[in-house]
């Protein structure tokens, strides 16, 4: 299995993290891309960027010849984690500022997974109507709420949340959360 992973510049960036790490330990391929606003929300959340060491190979988010940006290029699916509003927006408007929303183009247009997990609040109307036209283009959107059934004991038990409800989305088993009636 084949997943691209973009990292958009929005504050969340430890799901981005440990995604990369549960991919890696199931063995799955990861090509990433991290643009240069979530570079520098790194240096806050993580204190630097320690993506890449996670990746089976990263490309620059203005490599628009990268194999990634083609549909030739046989890939699984993709996840924007976080996905800034910006991004979103591209997506939603079909404008290619970078070799992320590219590569989310690419899989709208072979019909491949694409999962969003968008970082903002409170959202405004625009927002809203660019996640309905980016769920119409066949998107899966994934707000990264929070969930009280499983009885989370920290920000970790929080953040496998939203990463379970993700693989989840890609068909990639995982057992990151207590699912509803498990005991």
């Amino acid at each position: 299995m084949k997943i691209i992973v973009g990292v958009s510049g929005a504050s969340g960036i430890v799901l981005a993290r440990r995604l990369l790490q549960i991919l890696k330990e199931k063995n799955i391929d990861r090509h990433l891309i991290v643009s240069g606003a979530a570079r520098e929300i790194a240096k806050h959340e993580l204190g630097g960027l320690d993506l890449g060491r996670l990746a089976s190979r990263s490309y620059d988010e203005k490599d628009f010849s990268a194999a990634i940006s083609s549909g030739s290029f046989k890939m699984d699916g993709m996840v924007i984690i976080p996905c800034s509003m910006r991004t979103l927006g591209g997506i939603a408007n079909g404008i290619a500022h970078n070799l992320i929303v590219r590569a989310a183009e690419v899989m709208l247009k072979q019909d491949k997974k694409l999962v969003l997990v968008p970082r903002e609040a409170p959202l405004d109307l625009i927002h809203l109507r660019n996640m309905v036209a980016c769920r119409e283009a066949g998107c899966v959107i994934i707000p990264p709420v929070l969930a009280f059934y499983p009885k989370p004991e920290s920000v970790t038990d929080m953040v496998d949340f939203v990463v379970g409800k993700v693989l989840d989305s890609l068909g990639i088993e995982n057992s990151l959360y207590k699912r509803w009636g498990e005991e």
